[in-house]
């Protein structure tokens, strides 16, 4: 007699489970309530994404839109500030002129006393203080120191100034770079160089680059020779330090890699490191290049004035002051008209990178 084999047992066959009854409630106990999901709000920050090139065009004109809808606000809004009257009618009273700007407590009283008086009163309207020139009276003095020589006979003309300012930046940024780049690839490649020269750099860079102006003049003379020294001093030191700081971000596994093929010393940094950080060296410059530029100002006040500076100063003796926001602007507009012009050139140098170039 054979063994039956033994079926296996299925869902079917298994006994049910005896169900639990719920218990009944208890009097006067409020209903337990379920687990509620409180809604969730978008959250307006989360992983970084791209965005759209209509949006970031129309975030782009914002950024400049709505400084410029300040200014113009409180420039043709009678009820925005206002602090003074412009005199267009000076009436009986000797001391105001036409277009002469008094405060508005000083005018009230002159209209007050010419009213007890009997003599005509003075005539005026709202207006800030010349320090702020209206955007339209801004944008007139640009065109014009732009494009017509200047009124007085000891000024200078912009274009002259602004151009002897590129040269001023151009080879202070150039001798800072020659000298600072090399040294901060060695600093992130190198721990031994690193720790040899970045101690003091640290030191040195908290240090006010204008504070050297008399000792550059001293050594220099008054010509552009501190004004240059100034710059270099300015971005030399946070060059090193930004470069090193880039180049510590090689990927470890490329260098060991490039050691077990036989790389050594300098052919590892020319062949290994230097191309696999050249496109973010390439963007710590054009930072950095923006930060030549915050020295430009204090640099070309020492020794003889010139440049652009000289340009400011002497415009704002005249209180030309829609004349020296012109400037202003004009070097912010080289500014980043430069770096949107090195941006394009790194976008061809470096298309594998695009983000860091």
């Amino acid at each position: 007699m054979s063994a039956r084999p033994l079926q296996p047992q299925t869902d079917r066959d298994a006994a049910p489970a005896e169900a639990v009854a719920p218990l009944p409630p208890v009097a006067g106990a409020a209903p337990v309530a379920g687990p509620t999901r409180r809604p969730r709000g978008r959250s307006w920050i989360g992983v970084a994404r791209p965005l759209a090139p209509r949006r970031r065009l129309a975030l782009t004109l914002l950024s400049f839109l709505i400084p410029l809808g300040l200014w113009a606000a409180v420039s043709y809004l009678p009820f925005l500030w206002h602090p003074l009257v412009e005199v267009t009618d000076p009436g009986d009273v000797p001391w105001m002129e036409p277009g002469m700007r008094v405060p508005r407590a000083a005018f009230a009283e002159e209209v007050t006393a010419a009213g007890s008086a009997g003599t005509a009163a003075p005539v005026g309207r709202s207006a800030n203080p010349v320090y702020l020139p209206a955007p339209h009276e801004v944008a007139t003095a640009f065109w014009s120191a732009l494009t017509a020589p200047p009124p007085q006979r000891d000024a200078i003309w912009l274009p002259a100034s602004l151009w002897h300012s590129i040269q001023i930046i151009f080879w202070g940024f150039t001798l800072s770079s020659l000298v600072g780049v090399p040294l901060g690839i060695l600093c992130g490649a190198q721990p031994t160089i690193a720790r040899l020269t970045e101690p003091v750099i640290e030191f040195v860079r908290y240090l006010p680059a204008p504070a050297f102006g008399a000792l550059m003049v001293a050594i220099l003379g008054i010509y552009d020779g501190p004004k240059i020294a100034i710059i270099v001093i300015g971005t030399f030191f946070q060059q090193v330090l930004v470069i090193a700081n880039t180049t510590r971000r090689v990927d470890p596994l490329l260098v060991e890699a490039a050691l077990t093929m036989g790389s050594r010393n300098l052919r590892l940094i020319r062949r290994v490191i230097v191309p696999a950080v050249l496109p973010q060296i390439y963007r710590d410059q054009r930072i950095l290049l923006g930060w030549a530029w915050t020295y430009l100002i204090v640099a070309e006040l020492i020794g003889t004035s010139s440049g652009i500076t000289f340009f400011i100063t002497q415009q704002a003796r005249y209180q030309h002051f829609d004349n020296v926001y012109a400037a202003i602007l004009v070097i912010g507009l080289v500014g980043i008209a430069t770096d949107i012009a090195l941006a394009l050139i790194g976008r061809r140098l470096f298309p594998y990178a695009r983000a860091e170039a």
